[in-house]
């Protein structure tokens, strides 16, 4: 068959309306060489087609279920090389479960699943079927994101003795206090427990936390507290956890769509026994590192003092900021080098799966299960 130079892909949810799906093709249309060939986009069949048409892709490759796509696509010579799930929250397990089962790569939007038994019942398949799964956990393709892991796993900032992070944001403030359960214009299916599960903001931005922290430290979670406020309606609103990690290390958790002034601030803030690495979402292009008897120092993306990967996924020059959608595109320029290399039957080394894994969906799983539990036990701590 010969090296493979370009790959195809297929999407499952992400029809034109949808934020997400968007952002995904957006993303990854920065690499030239990775191209939309099917899709099942809607669960409504004319929005499909819709869809499909507008994109270019050949009627008989816009499939109106995501099971017979998989089989199909499968059973082709040009099928596609993976699939990205961005559909609602509960239809993750069965659409990653029908691409697992007939050998296709997948890239899943966050989180994973909404069950715990899903999670690892995926991650079981995924091991079994030898398929690369990645979790779009994107905030960790920012270039400075890469770097903190670098220097922290370099010890330039010594043991990690206290973390504090924050997911903040506001587009919901205005249901505080609101008995009922329509959550207006800025709403979407995260609001419904019959789509997100069993959380909505943990869910959807506290698992970004975790998963980034993780990321960075190399830190296992063993337990937590937390304090969850729904103010009123099915799903959390905003949350307080405390973390205690497999070291001992403490760390603190805010995640809230309740913070009035907070578009959507992430901020981390990583504490070692010499020093401190701050880093924030919404100026991503920045790393502020505090050594011990040194001067507070700012690293620039793209700038002569950023090395190792850091410098690697830098697209373009200092003072061109690069953003949200840069950080999907980073993460699927690693995750489509190593589909390339796999079926190419080249080796895969421990740089090429420098993205969100399987094994990171299933602990966004396990973090939002044990939060949620100890919400409900007013704040017990419960164990990962």
């Amino acid at each position: 068959m010969g090296q493979r130079s370009f790959l195809r892909y297929g999407m499952v949810g992400g029809s034109l309306s949808s934020f997400m799906g968007n952002v995904h093709r957006t993303a990854i249309g920065f690499e030239r060489d990775v191209i939309l060939t099917a899709g099942c986009f809607s669960s409504r069949d004319a929005v499909n087609l819709e869809t499909g048409e507008a994109l270019g892709l050949d009627p008989a490759r816009v499939y109106l279920d995501f099971s017979e796509m998989a089989r199909v696509e499968s059973e082709r010579d040009d099928g596609i090389d993976f699939v990205v799930i961005v559909t609602p929250n509960n239809v993750h397990y069965e659409a990653a479960k029908a691409f697992l089962e007939h050998g296709i790569n997948v890239v899943c939007e966050k989180p994973l699943c909404i069950e715990l038994d899903q999670a690892l019942a995926l991650e079981k398949l995924a091991d079994e079927s030898g398929v690369l799964f990645a979790v779009t956990y994107a905030y960790t393709g920012y270039a400075m994101a890469k770097l903190a892991r670098q220097m922290i796993k370099e010890g330039k900032i010594g043991e990690v003795i206290n973390v504090n992070a924050e997911y903040l944001q506001e587009w919901l403030l205005s249901q505080v206090g609101d008995s009922g359960e329509s959550l207006g214009t800025l709403s979407t299916w995260r609001t419904d427990p019959n789509k997100a599960g069993n959380s909505n903001c943990v869910g959807d931005i506290g698992t970004h936390i975790e998963s980034i922290v993780s990321y960075m430290t190399g830190l296992e979670i063993k337990r937590v507290s937390a304090r969850v406020d729904r103010f009123g309606h099915t799903l959390d609103l905003n949350a307080n956890i405390l973390v205690e990690y497999s070291n001992g290390c403490p760390g603190l958790y805010t995640c809230s769509q309740v913070s009035a002034g907070y578009g959507n601030a992430l901020a981390v803030r990583i504490f070692g026994s010499k020093g401190a690495i701050e880093w924030k979402q919404e100026s991503p292009d920045e790393l502020r590192v505090t050594l011990l008897g040194q001067p507070v120092q700012t690293y620039y993306r793209g700038t002569d003092s950023i090395y190792g990967r850091a410098a690697q996924v830098s697209r373009i020059p200092s003072g061109h900021p690069e953003g949200y959608y840069v950080a999907f595109a980073n993460t699927y320029k690693i995750y489509t080098n190593a589909v390339r290399k796999k079926l190419n039957g080249e080796p895969l080394m421990a740089e090429d799966l420098d993205f969100p894994t399987i094994r990171d969906g299933v602990a966004g799983v396990k973090f939002i299960t044990a939060t949620m539990e100890s919400g409900r036990k007013d704040s017990a701590w419960v164990e990962l």
